[in-house]
C-alpha cells in the first residue's frame, strides 16, 4: 500500500515537473518570440474594442502569433481592460510582451480615438483635443475661431458650427488646420445633399441653416421635437418676431450658468435674440446630424413659443397668452 502510494506521488511529481518544463518551453517559444511580425505592421484598433477584440486582431494581422497567447498574457500582467485604440505601427521582431506595452502605453502609435460630442462649441472642442494630446487649446482656437472655411459659396465668420461631432482618428502629428479640415470635411458629408436648394425655400443660407440647427441642438432634449423647435424658429423670423433663446446669450459667457438672469438678458449682444431680431452672426454650436436634418426640414406648424417641462419635452404654444400659462404650469 505503502509502495503504491509513493509510486502515485513520484508519478504526480513527474507530471507537475514535466508540466511546468512544458509550460516554460511554451511561454518562451510564444510570449517571447520574436518572429513576428514580420515587416513593419500597421493596424488601426478601432474605438470601443476589447481586450479580446485586440487580441484577435493582432493575431489576423500576424503581430503576434496567438490571440489566446496574448490575452493570456494580458491578463497575467492586469492590462485586459487598459489596452487603447488608435492607429499603431509595430516594428518587426517584436516579442508579444513588447507589442502590449506598446498598446497599452500608446509608446507607438501614430493616431488616436477622439470623440467630440453633439453640441459642443468650437472651444469646448479644442479643449477636449487638447486634453487628449494632440496640441494646446490656444492652437485650435486660433484656427477654429479665426479662420474662415468656405460653406455652399459663402464665407462664413469662422468653424463654428461647422466642426462636425463625431469620433474621430486623429493622426498624432496633425497640425490644428489638418484637424479642422478633417471635421469640416465630416461636416459636408452629413449635409443633405441638396442643401443648397433646401435652404433657399427657406429663404436662407446654408450657414444661416446650420445656425439654426445649432439653436436646435442646444435647446432640444427628445430628438422627435428638433424639428417642431426649427419650424418655430423659422416662424418668428418670418414674422420678425426675435427668437428669444436663452442658449444664444450663454454662448457668450466663459462659463456656464444654470439660470439666465434679467441681467444677461439687457446684455449688449449680437447674440441676445431677446433683444435683437434675426439670426445671431454665427452658429453656437456644432451641430450633429438629428438637429442638422431638423433644420433643413422644419416641421410645419403655427406655433412660436415652447417651454421646457420637467420631463425634458417641452410644451408648444401659438398664443403669448398660452405661452404664459405653460410657463406658469411648468416652470413652477
Amino acid at each position: 500500500m505503502i509502495r503504491a502510494l509513493v509510486r502515485a506521488f513520484v508519478a504526480l511529481v513527474f507530471i507537475a515537473v514535466v508540466g511546468a518544463a512544458g509550460a516554460a518551453l511554451w511561454y518562451r517559444q510564444t510570449i517571447h518570440s520574436t518572429a513576428l511580425p514580420e515587416t513593419e505592421t500597421e493596424i488601426v484598433i478601432p474605438s470601443g474594442a476589447t481586450g479580446r477584440d485586440v487580441a484577435r486582431l493582432l493575431a489576423d494581422r500576424k503581430v503576434v502569433s496567438s490571440a489566446f497567447a496574448f490575452e493570456v498574457l494580458a491578463r497575467i500582467e492586469g492590462q485586459r481592460s487598459n489596452m487603447k485604440a488608435g492607429e499603431f505601427v509595430f516594428e518587426p521582431h517584436r516579442p508579444m510582451t513588447d507589442v502590449l506595452r506598446e498598446v497599452v502605453t500608446e509608446g507607438r502609435a501614430v493616431a488616436m480615438w477622439v470623440t467630440i460630442p453633439e453640441g459642443f462649441t468650437a472651444r469646448e472642442i479644442a479643449s477636449t483635443l487638447a486634453a487628449a494630446g494632440l496640441g494646446s487649446s490656444d492652437g485650435f482656437d486660433a484656427i477654429f475661431l479665426h479662420t474662415a472655411p468656405t460653406v455652399d459659396g459663402e464665407r462664413a465668420v469662422n468653424y463654428e458650427g461647422f466642426l462636425f461631432p463625431e469620433t474621430y482618428l486623429v493622426p498624432l502629428a496633425a497640425t490644428p488646420k489638418q484637424v479642422a479640415t478633417q471635421m469640416f470635411d465630416q461636416f459636408e458629408r452629413e449635409l443633405p445633399p441638396d442643401a443648397p436648394k433646401l435652404a433657399r425655400a427657406l429663404g436662407l443660407t446654408v450657414p444661416q441653416v446650420v445656425t439654426v440647427a445649432s439653436i436646435v441642438e442646444r435647446e432640444a432634449k427628445v430628438d422627435d421635437e428638433r424639428a417642431l423647435m426649427a419650424g418655430v424658429y423659422y416662424n418668428r423670423l418670418r414674422l420678425g418676431m426675435p427668437l428669444q433663446v436663452d442658449a444664444t446669450i450663454e454662448y457668450t459667457f466663459a462659463h456656464h450658468k444654470d439660470e439666465i438672469t434679467y441681467a444677461d438678458l439687457a446684455r449688449d449682444s449680437p447674440y441676445n435674440t431677446y433683444e435683437r431680431t434675426g439670426l445671431p452672426p454665427t452658429p453656437i454650436a456644432n451641430p450633429g446630424r438629428a438637429s442638422l436634418l431638423a433644420a433643413f426640414h422644419p416641421k410645419a406648424s403655427d406655433y412660436l413659443y415652447y417651454v421646457a417641462m420637467q420631463n425634458g419635452r417641452s410644451a408648444f404654444s401659438r398664443t403669448l397668452a398660452g405661452h404664459n400659462a405653460n410657463v406658469a404650469k411648468y416652470l413652477k
